[in-house]
């Protein structure tokens, strides 16, 4: 495979993000919602919160130490880093606000991926959003750049694809995700970070 730029989605590519929600909202609310019943990527909607419990979701799973104990998805750092050590050019491009950034920047380099850049995209216009800065991009900063592969879990963000028709999206399989169709041929769905560099090394 010759060097390719990728671009890796952070929640539930990365790290058990969902999953330490299940939690979250169990001890604040009193919601008890399997993991595999997580049908929607809008946790409002799958723990059936007001906007009121939402946002004090939200900020509980912002929480520094809370970030910083999530659980890395299996495999994740060890294909990302084959991958660099192969002269791949890796991203991690978050929807996660900007006040998220030291954490997550954090979490990469204490599980091994202190070479790969981290951004925050400012995917929803949050007032929190920083300008001006090296980690953070405006969509159509964005949109300026190019990538041969992405790893993404979130179907509200297959739209920020569209500019690029040679992508190959690597869906991570995940419950919120299984009802979504797919936008193309260009699009695989993948079950784990195995199958992920399978799909990265096939015919190369």
């Amino acid at each position: 495979m010759n060097n390719k730029k990728i671009y890796v989605d952070f929640d539930d590519c990365l790290c058990e993000t969902a999953l330490a929600f299940t939690f979250i909202a169990d001890r604040l609310f009193g919601k008890k919602v399997p993991y595999e019943e997580v049908r929607f990527f809008n946790l409002q909607k799958s723990f059936d919160l007001t906007k009121e419990q939402y946002e004090e979701l939200m900020i509980e799973g912002h929480r520094l130490e809370t970030l910083l104990s999530y659980e890395e998805t299996p495999g994740a750092s060890r294909v990302i880093n084959e991958l660099i050590d192969l002269g791949h050019d890796v991203s991690i491009i978050t929807g996660r606000p900007a006040s998220a950034y030291d954490a997550s920047r954090q979490w990469l380099d204490e599980h091994d991926l202190k070479r790969v850049r981290l951004y925050c995209l400012n995917k929803y216009g949050r007032d929190s959003f920083i300008k001006n800065s090296e980690f953070n991009l405006e969509l159509e900063d964005y949109y300026k750049m190019k990538f041969d592969y992405a790893i993404e879990d979130s179907p509200m963000a297959f739209k920020f694809f569209d500019h690029l028709p040679d992508l190959k999206v690597m869906v991570f399989d995940r419950p919120w995700n299984r009802e979504a169709d797919l936008p193309g041929d260009n699009f695989y769905r993948c079950n784990n970070w195995k199958e992920i560099r399978e799909r990265l090394f096939e015919n190369n």
